[in-house]
């Protein structure tokens, strides 16, 4: 399939080829659900952690005598049913990570490239470079577009300037091809490949 090239000032530049292998697969819902879960959990630190019995400050010694005092027996103060005592299967520092099999993650990017060229969200332009580093000039260029939230994949490298001008315009990320990810496709309304990229993802992808 082929696709129109554009430049950042608005103008044609030619077209370019898709591969339908990358960018024509059905859409499957499932895999962009396990693609998008598996991402969210590596991404969670799992460092939620409360004290345990052994944990809590506290003394050994029994709180006061085995019988006598009419109230039941008592062997700690750190028990858990004691006030201030520690908590009972509560959180551990541990990872949410699991694992998800190479091919499953590359049919998942696949799939989400596709959608967005099914939807007509997929724009290729021929390079995402600027001559200075500034974030005015190129929210009034990405502003023309009408585009929204948007996503830009340049090639290797993403150009200085070009990812200096984007940090504070919000709702524009820039990554560069081999940060593509399944997530943050899907979060934004518009994806932006440069020709670079598209190259690079198809051999990657293939």
């Amino acid at each position: 399939m082929k696709a129109p090239v554009i430049s950042l000032d608005n103008k044609s530049v030619g077209d370019i080829e898709l591969d339908e292998a990358v960018f024509g697969v059905p859409l499957r819902p499932d895999l962009l659900s396990r693609a998008v879960n598996w991402q969210l959990a590596k991404r969670q630190s799992g460092n939620h952690k409360v004290k345990e019995r052994t944990e809590v400050s506290g003394t050994g010694k029994k709180p006061f005598r085995q019988k006598g005092t009419g109230g039941a027996r008592q062997g700690s103060l750190r028990s858990p049913q004691m006030r201030g005592g520690g908590v009972v299967f509560g959180p551990r520092v541990h990872s949410h990570e699991f694992s998800l099999p190479k091919k499953v993650r590359k049919l998942a990017l696949r799939t989400a490239l596709s959608a967005k060229q099914a939807d007509g969200k997929l724009i290729v332009v021929d390079a995402a470079s600027l001559a200075s580093a500034k974030t005015s000039s190129l929210a009034k260029q990405i502003g023309k577009f009408g585009w929204g939230t948007t996503l830009v994949i340049d090639g290797t490298q993403v150009d200085a300037n070009f990812a200096r001008a984007a940090r504070n315009i919000i709702g524009l990320d820039v990554l560069p091809q081999i940060g593509a990810n399944v997530y943050d496709i899907l979060r934004r309304e518009t994806l932006v490949l440069t020709k670079d990229a598209v190259q690079q993802l198809q051999e990657r992808l293939k």
